[in-house]
């Protein structure tokens, strides 16, 4: 395999691997690869070996060690910043997540269903009402896990379409400079808002953190600010991207989507399939803090380590046909979410949400159906999450 394999490369299909990344596929479990700066890091692409090495201790977290990769211009602008439980090792990051545990558990998620229900049906109403055709992600696909996320947290949706363009700065600019300003601007809107709840408390997570963690002096403002906006941005992005991709795929493979339409009972196995399928927070970084064996290669200490999510959760001996979408198949070991103490936080809600808004979805609009061309549908670039930026539709 080629020494010079750039990553991350754009994917030609926006539900399939990057066909550059085939030589990835070929080199399991681990290949060479260099990123934007010239840079050699390692690609784990084996199953098992990903499982393994995202639970090596070996392996950190943390932007801000000198040796840390960044696949991507705008994660330098990202290092002057310690960013809560994704760019922090045990024992601070286990620290943080104990606190955030019990109102991301299955008991809390189960019980802000009837909300998430609530949230949906309200905008298929309001799509059924304007009529076909409509954009899906405007309509639907954000404006659901922004709803649901701004309801768990305490968060203004008024506030939405502020923070949701800053987000897409913060995800997707390729200026280290724009990302700053983003960045800093939503730290002020935090500050802000925090300022306004020590005065007139709400019964959202980030005032039982406010009562519970930083009048404690538990957790300082900085953190608390900074966990806030982190569980905002993960909150909704994410969710987004998978249900409208996630919608776009089950358009684009019409019998997987009739046998889903005809028992949606199915909707839980589906969600999982399509977590495995769609991989779209594709290239999780390390770095490694000590030498380490694996597939017949030594990771040295300092060596960037990226995981190449798309390429895992596709590996043939892990997964029957694995670029078939198959609702039979027990994926739920795929590592969509991540792996080891730093698997996602959120999953629980993002299960609950995509559950919800696909059913509700493909009960109320049977006949759903591209509005234009797979061909004219345009999806994002690989070095940030995957999705579409709009998926017109009609029913």
């Amino acid at each position: 395999m080629p020494e010079a394999l750039p990553f991350p490369q754009d994917r030609t299909c926006p539900y399939h691997p990057p066909t550059g990344y085939q030589p990835l596929r070929d080199a399991r479990p681990l290949s060479r690869a260099t990123l934007y700066d010239g840079r050699p890091v390692w690609v784990v692409t084996g199953h098992a070996e990903a499982r393994a090495l995202l639970t090596d201790p070996r392996l950190s977290a943390d932007r801000q060690h000198p040796a840390f990769p960044a696949p991507a211009p705008r994660f330098e602008s990202l290092r002057a910043v310690r960013t809560p439980l994704l760019g922090v090792d045990d024992p601070e990051h286990h620290t943080q997540r104990r606190m955030l545990i019990p109102s991301f558990s299955l008991k809390r998620i189960a019980a802000l269903r009837p909300r998430i229900q609530e949230i949906v049906d309200g905008l298929l109403d309001a799509m059924e009402k304007q009529g076909p055709p409509a954009e899906l992600v405007s309509a639907f696909a954000l404006p659901v896990p922004s709803m649901v996320i701004c309801s768990l947290l305490g968060v203004p949706y008024a506030d939405h379409e502020l923070f949701e363009e800053l987000s897409r700065t913060l995800l997707q600019s390729t200026d280290p400079q724009e990302v700053t300003v983003a960045r800093d601007r939503l730290e002020e809107y935090f500050t802000g808002l925090v300022a306004r709840k020590r005065e007139q408390p709400g019964d959202g997570l980030l005032d039982e953190l406010i009562a519970e963690r930083l009048d404690s002096g538990e957790m300082g403002h900085g953190d608390l600010v900074r966990m806030a906006m982190l569980l905002l941005v993960a909150g909704h992005e994410t969710t987004s991207n998978m249900l409208s991709l996630g919608t776009f795929t089950l358009l684009e493979h019409p019998e997987q989507f009739a046998a889903l339409r005809a028992d949606l009972s199915l909707i839980p196995e589906a969600v999982e399939e399509l977590l495995r399928f769609l991989s779209i927070a594709d290239g999780m970084v390390r770095v490694a803090t000590a030498d380490i064996e694996v597939g017949g290669e030594t990771i040295r200490a300092d060596d960037g380590v990226i995981f190449a999510t798309s390429v895992v959760n596709r590996d043939g001996t892990a997964y029957a046909s694995p670029d078939t979408l198959d609702w039979q198949r027990s994926a739920r070991h795929h590592i969509a979410f991540g792996f080891g103490v730093h698997q996602c936080l959120g999953q629980n809600l993002a299960r609950a949400e995509m559950e919800i808004a696909f059913g509700a979805l493909f009960a109320r609009f049977p006949g759903l159906r591209p509005a234009v061309p797979a061909a004219e549908v345009p999806h994002k670039p690989g070095h940030t999450l995957q999705g579409l930026v709009e998926l017109p539709v009609t029913w």
